[in-house]
């Protein structure tokens, strides 16, 4: 159990809001700071034999990190009551003067594991239940994306005007934007401006906004521990109101394949996963959206995938990144867009 330092959490500060929350009170317990995320700080603890998970900004938060975590806490409240699985929000302080500069908000523990760091039993045994596990991730899915965004107070949380029509370009600038890194030479990409072309040329003409994850994949979702169902969708960092079906494409690009298994960790070297286009079935089960160009939304998942792995890639020669790691990562950027190639030729 790691001691959290008063500066990440400060106890009597935080038993004091909480108070004012009317949650109930006693001391802290069973204080541990939890793995997981990237980007921000997970804190379990018990108090007034009630489960908690605080999460805030990192220790030393980014310009837009208590932005990220108001509107995470919004969505998660947003949530509540759908069918969707995800941490219930408690209660929420937006207030960054409370905690020392962060906003942070506390939800319901998650009783459940991540395929992609651990595998336990029956799970690892029984390759019925890691198909399954595939087609739960999919269900899952679709129940977000069925979810009325306008319904749940999420009518202004994002911009879906243009928001397909921005995509391919918004990347592309992004990609550009490496150049200013010393030492990179440029992308190194083949097929790169082929995959943007037919991107622009083949978007879908009609679609309809809905809640996004922005970032769903195997790592992002938490399993029960007696059976396939997903006990959470977790990490809402990137959440937004576009199009759904992105989502889609995000899962289906980064789904492990026999090449690839290695890299989800457990779940992907056990395999017994279901096919992409079992997981499309699946999602179509749960939704009544058009899936007639679900190969363009894999596309442009590969496209902006690669490209945002790439940035580490173009960090590494300016000495900000290990360069195992940027080497690593632009093999992956390389296999995406290989990826999106077979997609389009399919």
């Amino acid at each position: 159990m790691q001691p959290i330092d008063s500066a990440v959490v400060d106890r009597a500060v935080l038993a004091e809001w909480m108070d004012g929350q009317r949650l109930p009170g006693g001391p802290l317990e069973d204080v541990e700071q939890l793995g997981g995320g990237t980007q921000n700080i997970l804190v379990a603890f018990r108090r007034g034999g009630r489960r908690y998970v605080l999460r805030r900004p990192p220790r030393h938060p980014r310009p837009k990190s208590n932005e990220v975590l108001r509107r995470e806490a919004r969505v998660l409240a947003a949530l509540d009551g759908t069918g969707v699985p995800a941490p219930r929000l408690i209660a929420a302080c937006p207030d960054e003067s409370v905690m020392g500069g962060a906003v942070f908000y506390l939800m319901t523990a998650v009783d459940g594991f991540n395929a992609t760091t651990t595998l336990p039993e029956p799970h690892a045994g029984d390759p019925a239940i890691r198909h399954r596990m595939g087609l739960e991730a999919a269900a899952a899915l679709a129940a977000l994306g069925a979810v009325d965004h306008v319904a749940v107070g999420l009518a202004d949380f994002g911009r879906p005007e243009g928001f397909l029509e921005r995509q391919v370009g918004r990347w592309m600038s992004e990609l550009e934007s490496y150049s200013s890194l010393e030492g990179y030479p440029g992308p190194d990409i083949p097929g790169l401006d082929g995959v943007a072309s037919w991107l622009e040329a083949n978007r879908p003409t009609s679609w309809r906004p809905g809640i996004m994850h922005g970032d769903y994949h195997l790592a992002n979702l938490m399993y029960a521990f007696d059976g396939p169902r997903v006990a959470a969708i977790v990490d809402w960092e990137m959440c937004t109101i576009g199009d759904p079906l992105v989502d889609l494409g995000w899962l289906l690009a980064t789904w492990p394949d026999e090449e690839r298994g290695e890299l989800s960790g457990p779940i992907g070297i056990a395999g017994g996963l279901p096919s992409a286009e079992e997981l499309v079935a699946r999602y179509a089960e749960g939704s009544d959206r058009d899936l007639s160009a679900v190969a363009w939304y894999t596309v442009l998942a590969c496209y902006k995938l690669g490209i945002v792995l790439e940035g580490t890639h173009a960090r590494a020669f300016a000495g900000k990144a290990p360069k195992d790691v940027g080497d690593l990562l632009h093999s992956i950027t390389l296999g995406l867009f290989q990826r999106a190639h077979a997609y389009i030729a399919s």
